[in-house]
């Protein structure tokens, strides 16, 4: 493809982030889920009741967007992606001059964005940027 028709689908440049549920890699397994009450639920058992989510195909998705002419950034987890970003420095910051109690708080919230473990959401999240092809790494992206 020709730089001039790069330039036809991503007129003036411009990027897009997406963090999500999904996987890196396209596999096949249960992508379908319900939630109700902050738990798994049976996306069957009460349609209508609950909230149905399903994962994104983040391998899937940056091919398309390649196709399309796009740079693509990542996929990366969400706890790579903030903690690139300064979160652990941002989040001292905030705790350094705050009542304990905000303290506490503000530390019950960096540890569950950017939790590591099986079930959590630095895990489980992932996170990919589109751009116009001449934009060069995007912040939180770098290798």
């Amino acid at each position: 493809m020709k730089e001039r028709d790069l330039a036809l689908q991503w007129p003036g440049g411009g990027a897009a982030l997406i963090l999500d549920y999904g996987h890196a890699k396209s596999a096949i397994g249960d992508t379908l889920q319900a939630v109700s009450g902050h738990g798994f639920a049976d996306p069957l058992m009460a349609p209508g009741q609950v909230d149905l989510t399903a994962h994104v195909d983040f391998q899937a998705l940056a091919e398309a967007a390649e196709g399309a002419g796009a740079r693509v950034h990542g996929p990366i987890t969400q706890a790579e992606l903030l903690r690139r970003l300064g979160i652990e420095e941002r989040a001292a910051a905030l705790k350094a001059g705050a009542p304990q109690e905000y303290a506490t708080a503000i530390e019950a919230a960096l540890v569950r964005l950017t939790d590591e473990n099986r079930t959590g959401m630095g895990r489980l999240f992932k996170a990919i940027a589109l751009s116009a092809p001449k934009l060069q790494v995007l912040p939180g992206f770098e290798t």
